[in-house]
């Protein structure tokens, strides 16, 4: 996409915030999948956001080396190029063995951290929530001295998602922790959809599961929900500005169907 027309996003682009963009389910190597890559090389022009959260089923099918240069490497190429970072969560059609898989900088671990900026990102394995990782999650929560700390993996503890909805076995196990160790916003994907929850006990929920795949007209109507996009695929990017985050969710023609801010408390 060289050569891209730069295109106006609905961000704040202040000096020295944190910018990411946000993708999941994408990993089909269709031509939907490039058609959100594209939009968000062309919104990279103008937000440079430095990495991607990936929110599982990042390769569906095969994994081989031939597999993820057509669903990842192929699509992603231009971003890859600058210098963009890729941080995957698994999904429940991802091979575990793409920890290993250097571009998704997993660093061999089914779940992990990271720090950027005033923000620690937690990518967990949502498919395998055992006791080990609930330690591990606890733990580092509690530690960070994180002014954001943001939770992303792949099966949402809420959705008005008519095919899969929400798991709440996993929001029991959990909702607690992030409620007590100040997690803010929580990202995920699963349901093929496009939704934002209202907020529940101070924790802003997005479900983000059609960068790739999409169920079309699958959300139901629901007075937890904030906002809802359910006809086309999208992405999203976040800017964290001190403390305001910003947001806003781009369809794979360009249209911004979902834009907002979330204070820290």
């Amino acid at each position: 996409m060289a050569g891209t027309a730069a295109l106006e996003a609905d961000l704040p682009l202040r000096q020295d915030s944190v910018r990411f963009a946000v993708i999941g389910d994408n990993g089909t190597g269709d031509r939907p999948q490039y058609d959100v890559a594209e939009e968000m090389e062309k919104f990279h022009e103008t937000v440079k956001f430095d990495f991607v959260l990936m929110l599982g089923d990042n390769i569906y099918g095969g994994s081989s080396a031939a597999d993820m240069k057509r669903k990842f490497e192929d699509p992603y190429k231009p971003l890859l190029d600058s210098g963009v970072k890729f941080y995957a969560s698994l999904g429940n059609h991802d091979n575990p063995n793409e920890r290993f898989y250097k571009p998704f900088n997993m660093g061999e671990k089914r779940y992990y951290s990271f720090k950027k900026g005033n923000a620690e990102f937690y990518a967990l394995d949502s498919t395998y929530m055992d006791p080990t990782q609930i330690d591990w999650l606890t733990n580092a929560l509690r530690k960070s001295n994180a002014a954001w700390k943001i939770c992303y993996f792949h099966h949402p503890l809420y959705s008005d998602g008519k095919f899969h909805g929400p798991d709440t076995d996993l929001r029991t196990r959990i909702e607690p922790i992030f409620e007590a160790n100040g997690v803010r916003v929580v990202l995920s994907g699963h349901e093929h959809v496009y939704e934002r929850l209202k907020p529940h006990n101070g924790i802003y929920y997005f479900v983000l599961g059609n960068s790739g795949e999409l169920r079309p007209h699958n959300l139901r109507a629901s007075p937890d929900a904030a906002k809802g996009f359910d006809t086309d695929r999208a992405f999203m990017m976040m800017e964290i500005a001190g403390d305001q985050l910003f947001f806003e969710t781009v369809s794979r023609s360009g249209k911004t169907v979902d834009s907002g801010e979330i204070d820290r408390q």
